[in-house]
């Protein structure tokens, strides 16, 4: 997975027509139907809304390990990323998709540079998507850093290709309340929110992760995102 090439594949974030999706504290429930295929999805009796590629940004780390928890201990408030890995030609879940994720910590730190650059591995890690199309991560929720709205990295890997290379962001409202607590309230005025973000302006809505609170407290993330095999 050493490829870190920027393509120009969409990703998919919401379906409609054949597939229908439920985002939930117990996760999200895909429903396919048989007749959706590449025609479906051209005549538009399958939609899907495609966004396009952001950049890969000048944090990445290539050939990260395969693990679920990705915070080497780090303080923060508990995220599960859950993300669905789905065909855009027939809007099915793709299995052994390898998602590749990285994001700053709580105090706006990437692993592998500046002052995080004595550990190159927090806040980074694969998963492959299971028969569903869901690769799980277990992290905190991101920092902010100057210039920058609050984001996740993330790469979509098939057979050895980067298929997608995208930013995924969280509701405002969501962060406001998350930044109220420790350790992200001892670093207050972040300086940049969604709208304002220059990168977010070139489809960041259409890559915005539904949250939701589940039973113990934790908050999970859920997005779905549609690639092209190669």
């Amino acid at each position: 997975m050493s490829d870190s090439r920027l393509t120009r594949r969409g990703s998919l974030v919401r379906l409609g027509g054949f597939l229908a999706t439920a985002v939930g504290a117990a996760g999200l429930k895909i429903e396919t139907s048989e007749g959706a295929g590449p025609a479906a999805v051209a005549s538009g009796a399958v939609s899907c809304v495609l966004t396009p590629e952001q950049t890969e940004g000048p944090y990445y780390i290539a050939n990260e390990a395969v693990r679920r928890n990705i915070t080497d201990g780090r303080p923060g408030v508990p995220l599960l990323l859950r993300a669905f890995v789905v065909n855009a030609s027939t809007c099915k879940p793709i299995k052994s998709a390898a998602v590749d994720i990285w994001h700053a910590d709580a105090g706006g730190v990437y692993s592998g540079f500046g002052s995080g650059a004595g550990n190159r591995t927090f806040m980074r890690g694969v998963q492959r998507t299971n028969a569903k199309g869901l690769a799980q991560f277990r992290t905190v929720y991101p920092g902010w850093y100057q210039g920058r709205t609050v984001h996740i990295h993330v790469k979509v890997h098939l057979g050895g290709n980067v298929v997608h290379t995208g930013q995924l962001y969280f509701p405002d409202a969501v962060t406001d309340a998350v930044y109220r607590k420790q350790p992200y309230s001892s670093r207050p005025n972040r300086d940049v929110r969604n709208a304002a973000d220059s990168i977010f302006r070139n489809g960041g809505s259409k890559s915005l992760v539904g949250v939701k609170k589940n039973s113990a407290g934790v908050y999970v993330a859920t997005i779905m995102m549609g690639v092209h095999r190669s």
